[in-house]
């Protein structure tokens, strides 16, 4: 894995460059990583994958406690790894312990020697060679060490013990690694800054090649958050690349870059495309004050619609006019509404391949402005232009009561 900064904006924001392995090219960031079950997307069929936004599409997190089931890891191992057994020769993969969609940690303070998930096989305590054997067979570009993630309601007792076990565990998996494939380096902490801080401190100081900023979406509040991530990345190596996990929504992802974080995970567009949910917030290039980005509807928000709903049943206008994804070329809204309604898995197809695509869009209009140097602009302008849209549906409330 190679990965250089290039450009700096409103402090901490930056853009750089990240080669991994396989890839066909190199991967801007601030990016996305696209989260998969099994290696692959949730709803897009491999055959729709290249639709996507080329490479910005082509980095995928996998979990491989999802592997706990179906083949066994030496099947994998002699199909040459997941690349090779999924058929994406082009793709890399970052492999992340935690899945909060289906393999979540148990909080107790009673496993001391390995980490505890709920997956779907049930409950399993994956110690640090069990997990460094998973990723030699599974072979992945990236991966991240073993995590002893807690919430922010644990004492600052437990929250001390999580950042002394991370710190064991990183130690061990660097020590059984042979597997190959870049290192990224766990930290946690909690909500207490000073932990954050030690445990930045103490994994910057071992042989990683990157970083993965856990224990966010686990309760702390978005007052809060700023000061824990700029904690950690103060302490951080600048040259080496910084990944987060549960860090979704558009806010959230904002404010991750604007304390010097690379690359998020995009569990948002699993939720939002389960919901029957399409994204629809205008791009940075578009002034966001005109008339073609104000809400089709009454009560509709600006960022998203929900396309169960009855008003978009005759609607023959694709999701969004200016989209050039597969799904606003080809269909209407009127026939994913049907297609929801009438519970036919293609309407997750193409909603999650429309919100990638958006999302994707998303992350390049953040690149984008990073590089003119009006990352500040560009953040206060999507805050302000939720807003408005708060205070439009604030006023139809009260003319209707």
């Amino acid at each position: 894995m190679k990965f250089a900064v290039k450009a700096w904006s409103s402090g901490k924001a930056r853009t750089g460059i990240l080669q991994l392995g396989n890839c066909p090219g190199s991967i801007e960031t601030p990016a996305l990583l696209l989260s998969t079950r099994k290696g692959l997307p949730h709803f897009i069929p491999p055959d729709l994958l290249p639709s996507l936004p080329s490479p910005h599409s082509h980095l995928l997190q996998v979990s491989p406690l999802h592997f706990l089931e179906g083949l066994s890891l030496k099947t994998i191992s002699s199909l040459g790894g997941l690349n090779q057994m999924l058929g994406l020769p082009d793709y890399a993969f970052a492999a992340v312990a935690r899945d909060s969609i289906q393999s979540l940690p148990e909080y107790s303070s009673t496993n001391k020697i390995g980490a505890s998930f709920e997956t779907r096989c049930g409950r399993c305590l994956i110690k640090p060679v069990d997990y460094v054997e998973m990723i030699s067979c599974m072979r992945p570009n990236v991966w991240a060490t073993l995590a002893d993630e807690v919430p922010v309601w644990v004492s600052e007792k437990r929250n001390k013990t999580s950042v002394d076990r991370t710190v064991k565990w990183l130690d061990e998996c660097i020590a059984l690694s042979s597997a190959g494939g870049a290192i990224l380096g766990s930290i946690v902490g909690g909500s207490d800054v000073e932990e954050r801080e030690r445990c930045a401190q103490e994994v910057s100081r071992r042989s990683v090649s990157g970083y993965l900023i856990g224990g966010f979406g686990l309760g702390e509040s978005m007052e809060e958050r700023p000061a824990l991530l700029n904690a950690v990345t103060n302490m951080l190596q600048k040259e080496k690349p910084r990944f987060v996990c549960g860090l979704g929504l558009p806010e959230e992802v904002l404010q991750g870059v604007a304390a010097g974080i690379d690359i998020f995970d995009s569990e948002y567009i699993y939720h939002l495309t389960l919901g029957g949910i399409a994204l629809t917030f205008p791009p940075f290039e578009a002034d966001i004050t005109t008339t073609d980005f104000q809400p089709s509807y009454i009560g509709v928000e600006q960022t998203k619609i929900n396309l169960r709903a009855t008003i978009y049943r005759k609607d023959t206008s694709p999701i969004l006019k200016i989209c050039g994804c597969y799904t606003c070329q080809n269909h209407t809204r009127a026939y994913i509404n049907h297609l929801l309604n009438v519970h036919e898995m293609l309407a997750q197809i193409l909603l999650e391949i429309h919100n990638t695509h958006h999302y994707l869009t998303f992350f390049k209009s953040i690149r984008e402005a990073i590089k003119a140097g009006d990352f500040d602009k560009f953040r206060q302008r999507y805050i302000e232009s939720g807003r408005e849209c708060d205070d439009v549906v604030d006023a139809v409330a009260a003319v209707c009561v």
